[in-house]
Order: structure tokens, then C-alpha cells, then sequence
């Protein structure tokens, strides 16, 4: 007999199973424009919930992914019992995010799952340098307030700027983020900063899209991949270091395996879910087609031991780390995702600010950010003459002039670097083209939370750099960067 599945009590009225059944895969069964049969579709989800996994993660591009939930929902609804969980997610572009954008987001997942409340709603940002995601998640937390959602989460949020979300007090109580024994990113800041702030990871990419199993040990590796899951994770495959060191993490899979009757896929899983910060993994379902439920099963069964640690830890030296933090994939090379290259995509997206001529110059363009003491004090947010870039004293102020994390001096840095960016942006220029840096504190003993930020955006770059302490900035402020570029 299997152990049952195991449960977390996520928040006082939510507990999960702790495996999630992923519905992402709907949208590749549905890629040539043939929809999925809703109610067929639920009834294949009515049988994981009967076998205990209850909870269903899916997204407003999952294809018909939350319809079919909803009937699922409402055949449960009529039955009269205890209905499943849902968690979707909403993606929007980055734009201005007014309350009846928001509300109109959030009433379309609710519609097509055909309920009152969402039960969790995670939130995706394609590029922080567009600073309305505050505005989005602020509204979120109203409709949360309203009864409208159960829980707010977030979706590929790096820890920079999960802090500065946290520093503005909205409640967060997931982050969904990929985490496999090939992708070990969240095992470090991410689930330090969680684990201090009382936030847990929902892991997706848990089994690399089905790679992490028997039928690929000892294969070679293959010309051509058919579905987007395996198309992603072989790109994370090569980010590792090739298909040989991804052997050698499968041969060591299937050893521990053999010492305690589990398959690939339960040692896998297993590591994951014994991370300190980890509620749940999420594992995908091709509905219809194939059915892992009694594997998944196994794994409740299965706990490692010091031996068990000790082969993964040699298996994880033989790969090379992913680089950079949770999320970045999707927003700066190297782009591992199914449809590869996300350069063209994320340069179509609006920017922040506009730039304009300058009176009188038409030689020179300038930025502004909305701040009213621009025009009342005559400046620029940056302004661009020939190929030189010159952006003004930047504070963690918000559209709205309201202060960014007030106490936190590495928020106020993150939000900084990202208005940084944007003005770059607007003028044709980016981070990779800054040649030089100044950087006031109110305090200079936190100068090090400051700098480590500084270097996460600017590492690689490495530009000229002053830092000050000053007697006084002018506002709440902790730290204030200009920036010049030559582009």
C-alpha cells in the first residue's frame, strides 16, 4: 500500500497537497488549435483528486487549462462536496496597471473557474524596469481584502526583487519558481530570504518536464524534441553541462532509486520537497495521454538518508550552477525556456518612460519619470547628447512619490538600478553600456547590502564608481544613484 499523499497547512484556510498537478501542459496538447473536450478533461482531473492530489495549478495562457478546471469545480459543486483547489495565474504585459485593469484580470480567472474567490492568484512580471507591478500587486491586495482571492503569490520573481515587494507590506505567500536537483537556484538566497519572511516556494520543473526519468538513462542524446516542457529543460540540460553530466545525474537518480525501491522520478521529487522552504512541487499532467499518479504515490513512501545526500552532492559537483537567481530566464540570456531566445519578445514590451526632444535642442533627448518636482525644479530624469547618457540622482520614489521599502536600503537599491534601466532604455541605451556610477548613503554601515545589489546588476559591466556617505539625502531615502553611459 502507498502512502497517502502528504498535505501542508499552507495558510489557516488552505491546505495542499503537496505534490501540485500542472496543467501547462494543456497548452502544448492544444498548440495546433484543437481544444481539449472541457469535461473529458475534468473527469481526468477528478481522478488525481480522487487519489489525493487535490490542488491544480494552471495560468490565463494555459491554454483552456482553467476552463477545464472550472468544470471540474462545478461537477463538484454539484455533487456537493468539498471542491479541489485551484491556483491560476495572471501574466499581463507591462503597462499601466489601473484598478479596473487589475479587477478585470482577476474577474476573467474568476469566470472562466466559475467562482466567488480565487483560491490563489500568482502574479508574473516580464521586466522590472517597468515599476507598475507595485500598482498591480497594491490592487491585488485590495481585491484580496475584498474577498475576491484567497492569497496573493508570485510567479519567477527573483530574491531582489521579492524584497521589494516585501518591503511595501503586500502580503505574499507563495513564489512559484523552478527548482530540480539540475536547477538549484531558490536553494540559496531565494530560500533564505523566504524562509526569514515566512513565504514558501510552490517548485515547478521539479522532474524537467519528464526528462528526469528511466526511459532517458543511458540514451543518447536526441536530435529533435517534441513537446515545449522538453524543449525547455534540455536547454537547461546544456546550461549544466551537456548531456553527459545529465547522465551522470541520472545514473545517481536511478542508484539511490535501486537502494530504496523508488523510481528517477521519487529521488527527484524527494530532494525537492526535503527543502526547507519548499511547500509543494508541481508536476505536470498530459491529460488523456499519460498518468503518473501511482509513481507520484511512491513517493510519500520515500525519505533520504545521509548516504542518499552525500552521491547527489558528488552528482551536483560534476554540473555547472544555472546561472543568476529565480526568474532571470525570462528576462535576460541565457533564455532557457521552450521557445528559446525571449530577446525579440522582451524588446517589444513598452518601456517606462518616453523620450522627447528637448526644447530648443532638438539634438538632445531627455526622460522624465512624472516626479512633480521635475519640472518644478528644472531637470531631467536623464537626458541623451550624442552617444553619452547622463541620468539624474535616483531615489526609491514611485509613481505615485511615494517611498520604496523606506527601511530597507537593498530594496530601495533594487528599485533604484530598475529606474536606472529604464531611463537608459527610453534614450537607446541599457545597463551594459553605464561607464560610471555614484552612490550617496545617509549611512554608510550599509554600504555592503548597497554594493552587492550595485553588483548584481552591474558585475559584468564593472563602470567607474564613487561611493559617499552625505549628511543628508533630501527625503526618507537611504541611498541615491546617478548613472552616465556611452552608448
Amino acid at each position: 500500500m502507498s502512502a497517502q499523499p502528504e498535505r501542508l497547512r499552507l495558510s489557516d484556510d488552505l491546505s495542499i497537497s503537496r505534490v501540485i498537478t500542472g496543467l501547462w501542459q494543456v497548452a502544448d496538447m492544444e498548440k495546433t488549435g484543437t481544444l481539449l473536450d472541457p469535461k473529458a478533461g475534468a473527469l481526468a482531473l477528478a481522478a488525481y483528486r480522487d487519489a489525493g492530489f487535490d490542488t491544480f495549478d494552471m495560468a490565463d495562457h494555459y491554454g483552456s487549462a482553467e476552463i477545464i478546471a472550472g468544470h471540474l469545480l462545478a461537477d463538484e459543486r454539484a455533487a456537493g462536496r468539498q471542491r479541489s483547489l485551484a491556483f491560476t495565474k495572471w501574466c499581463p504585459a507591462p503597462g499601466v496597471m489601473s484598478p479596473e485593469i487589475v479587477r478585470a484580470g482577476v474577474q476573467q480567472r474568476r469566470e472562466r473557474l466559475g467562482v466567488e474567490r480565487i483560491d490563489l492568484l500568482q502574479f508574473h512580471w516580464w521586466s522590472f524596469e517597468h515599476p507598475a507591478y507595485l500598482d498591480a500587486l497594491f490592487e491585488l491586495a485590495r481585491l484580496k481584502e475584498e474577498g475576491l482571492i484567497g492569497a496573493i503569490g508570485l510567479t519567477n520573481f527573483d530574491t531582489d526583487h521579492l524584497r521589494v515587494v516585501v518591503g511595501q507590506g503586500i502580503p505574499i505567500l507563495t513564489n512559484q519558481v523552478s527548482f530540480s536537483v539540475l536547477d538549484r537556484r531558490a536553494a540559496g538566497a531565494m530560500s533564505d530570504f523566504c524562509k526569514d519572511h515566512g513565504i514558501r516556494l510552490l517548485a515547478y520543473g521539479t522532474l524537467a518536464g519528464g526528462l528526469l526519468a528511466e526511459r532517458w538513462l543511458n540514451q543518447p542524446e536526441p536530435l529533435e524534441l517534441q513537446d515545449w516542457s522538453k524543449m525547455k529543460y534540455k536547454r537547461f540540460i546544456d546550461a549544466i553541462g551537456g548531456w553527459g553530466a545529465y547522465q551522470t545525474m541520472l545514473f545517481t537518480l536511478a542508484e539511490i532509486g535501486q537502494r530504496h525501491g523508488a523510481s528517477i522520478a521519487n529521488v527527484a521529487t524527494r530532494w525537492v520537497l526535503d527543502q526547507p522552504a519548499t511547500a509543494a512541487v508541481i508536476v505536470g499532467a498530459r491529460l488523456g495521454e499519460r498518468d503518473h499518479k501511482a509513481d507520484n504515490q511512491r513517493l510519500f513512501e520515500l525519505r533520504l538518508d545521509a548516504e542518499d545526500l552525500a552521491r547527489l552532492g558528488a552528482a551536483f559537483a560534476v554540473t555547472r550552477p544555472i546561472p543568476g537567481d529565480c526568474g532571470q530566464e525570462y528576462r535576460k540570456p541565457p533564455f532557457l525556456t521552450a521557445s528559446g531566445d525571449l530577446s525579440h519578445h522582451l524588446e517589444s514590451l513598452p518601456k517606462a518612460y518616453e523620450a522627447v526632444p528637448m526644447s530648443g535642442r532638438p539634438d538632445r533627448l531627455r526622460v522624465d519619470s512624472g516626479s512633480v518636482w521635475e519640472g518644478i525644479c528644472g531637470y531631467s530624469r536623464a537626458i541623451r547628447v550624442k552617444d553619452r547618457i547622463l541620468v539624474s540622482g535616483t531615489t526609491a520614489t514611485d509613481a505615485h512619490g511615494n517611498v520604496v521599502c523606506p527601511d530597507d536600503p537593498a530594496g530601495q537599491t533594487v528599485f533604484i538600478m530598475d529606474k536606472i534601466a529604464a531611463s537608459l532604455a527610453a534614450l537607446g541605451g541599457s545597463l551594459g553600456d553605464v561607464v560610471r556610477t555614484r552612490v550617496y548613503l545617509q549611512d554608510v554601515d550599509e554600504w555592503e547590502p548597497v554594493s552587492r545589489v550595485h553588483g548584481r546588476y552591474l558585475g559584468d559591466v564593472r563602470p567607474a564608481n564613487t561611493l559617499l556617505e552625505v549628511a543628508r539625502l533630501v527625503g526618507p531615502y537611504r541611498v541615491e544613484i546617478d548613472a552616465e553611459a556611452i552608448c
